[in-house]
């Protein structure tokens, strides 16, 4: 089963912006939905005048690369040139063109693979080419990454990964374009990954002073990336040398995890229906593993009784629900809710409490998948969808809520591994837009809670600019406007809901899941109750 089959989308800043008033990340989101629309076009395009050639000769097919490939390939270029993202791209295309069973299994690890690891291999083509990758056209480049991956990531045999991609590179570049493939792919072919890794970091550091650096190239991540994700290791209690394990989990593929609906389908029909290796999460009490397969198969699934969802975001929901509250505990708010995985969620559980929940997202688009979630909810436990600025909800109904989640856009660093081509995006200019808009939805937040209720801030990034910074900052601005909140032990929370034990070290009350550790998403989660 792929891991980006179905699930939720990919969030738009994660990103996504909170409101009207935030008009540059809007203005983004829409931008980023039609760069989808017109990779999902290029692909299709490509589908029609260059896919499949049954009809071609034996010696004419042997000169071109077969469909599996051309595909991941197409979705790399819908990725480079229109900002797409390849779980919206590769299914349709897929689909389009008629591949399925291995086909469609090697052609998405091709695709997944080669982004994640994108970066290691262009130090690798940097010193089997002996040039700089800035130098090589893009779309020859994306072939050369295809190569090296089959070469270095997969059990490709070389020959067929050099001739394949050769004849894909002569198919859509060119003569002399195969010609330079040919050349690199058989200069990377000597040698194996082992010896590829030590010369490639040995170049990023050549001097052995700067572990990052090496890690950076070998692991694939944007340096950056990785200085941040080892100081919020440290910050978490964990050793600095654990960022090595992290990375390497980052570029594996993850495994699916579906969510049981409570009160529409149990973990035991769930499991029946995803297949006989079908097992229960290792974290999320409601939480089913599969074994494979397509999770749109499967029949709770289809009806929305069930959801593809990380353990990680299941727990944090469950957490949420579960956290002690004084008073009533009737009306329920998810403050930034598209594309709907936690809403659906926490209003399964509102319905077995007698509560309601309102699902409040800024996209109408995302609205729209909000109520596609929420299809098989009880209409009692839907009080509405609505389409607003969550910055505004505080002001507009204050005091309004019992229990409030706040699933604030992020870098989406915690969800690397699902998302391949975000740590290639990413800058460290975004955390400045992201963190203001976080801080300004929990006080929202803050302030739409009642006495007495809980808010739940949630990101899906570890980075501690977008978590515990913003907590302080939030904390910070609402005792100046007279708010009295408290922090709530979110670990004693987790442990009391979780499906077994969690690895978790110091003594901190927010909690931080790893992939490395939990198998789950770096999800973050701070419980605070108004006083």
């Amino acid at each position: 089963m792929s891991p980006q089959a179905g699930g939720e989308q990919p969030r738009r800043g994660e990103g996504r912006g909170r409101g009207p008033g935030d008009r540059g990340a809007q203005d983004r989101r829409g931008a980023d939905d039609r760069r989808d629309a017109r990779g999902r076009q290029r692909g299709a395009a490509r589908a029609e005048g260059r896919g499949q050639r049954s009809a071609q000769a034996p010696s004419q097919r042997a000169r071109t690369a077969d469909v599996a490939r051309a595909t991941a390939y197409d979705v790399l270029r819908a990725v480079d040139e229109g900002d797409s993202y390849a779980n919206l791209v590769l299914p349709p295309l897929l689909r389009e063109r008629g591949v399925r069973g291995r086909d469609a299994a090697f052609a998405t690890e091709l695709t997944y693979g080669t982004l994640r690891l994108r970066g290691r291999y262009d130090a690798v083509v940097e010193q089997a080419a002996g040039r700089d990758v800035t130098r090589i056209d893009p779309p020859v480049l994306d072939l050369l990454r295809l190569g090296v991956h089959q070469l270095l990531g997969m059990r490709v045999p070389a020959h067929a990964a050099v001739s394949q991609t050769v004849g894909l590179a002569r198919e859509r570049a060119g003569a002399g374009a195969s010609q330079f493939v040919n050349a690199v792919l058989r200069a990377v072919a000597r040698e194996d990954l082992d010896a590829w890794l030590a010369l490639v970091g040995d170049a990023a550091d050549p001097q052995e002073t700067d572990p990052v650096a090496r890690l950076a190239v070998t692991q694939s991540h944007p340096e950056w990336v990785v200085r941040a994700l080892r100081e919020a290791l440290v910050g978490d209690g964990r050793a600095a040398d654990d960022v090595g394990d992290l990375l390497a989990a980052d570029n594996a593929a993850p495994r699916v995890a579906l969510v049981a609906r409570p009160g529409l389908v149990t973990t035991a029909e769930l499991c029946e229906q995803a297949g006989a290796e079908a097992e229960p999460g290792r974290v999320s009490p409601v939480a089913v593993l599969p074994g494979g397969g397509d999770p749109a198969g499967v029949e709770a699934v289809r009806t929305g009784r069930a959801g593809v969802q990380d353990e990680g975001s299941q727990l944090v929901a469950l957490a949420l629900a579960a956290a002690p509250l004084e008073g009533r505990d009737e009306r329920w708010l998810d403050l930034c809710a598209g594309p709907g995985g936690k809403a659906a969620l926490l209003a399964a559980l509102a319905a077995q409490r007698g509560a309601r929940l309102v699902a409040n997202e800024v996209q109408p688009h995302r609205a729209r998948l909000v109520e596609q979630s929420l299809r098989a909810v009880p209409a009692s436990a839907v009080e509405s969808v609505r389409t607003g600025d969550g910055r505004e909800v505080g002001a507009a109904e204050p005091g309004a809520f019992d229990r409030v989640m706040v699933d604030a856009p992020c870098t989406g660093l915690g969800a690397l591994r699902r998302r391949p081509e975000s740590r290639w995006r990413r800058t460290p200019a975004d955390l400045v837009g992201l963190a203001a808009l976080q801080r300004e939805l929990l006080g929202s937040a803050l302030r739409a809670v009642r006495a007495g209720g809980v808010v739940a801030y949630v990101t899906c990034s570890p980075h501690l600019a977008e978590t515990r910074l913003v907590v302080t900052d939030a904390l910070r601005a609402a005792a100046k406007a007279g708010l009295e909140v408290e922090t709530l032990d979110a670990r004693a929370v987790a442990r009391e809901v979780a499906a077994g034990p969690l690895d978790l070290v110091g003594d901190r009350l927010d909690l931080q899941l790893w992939p490395h550790v939990h198998g789950t998403d770096a999800m973050h989660l701070t419980l605070l109750r108004r006083r």
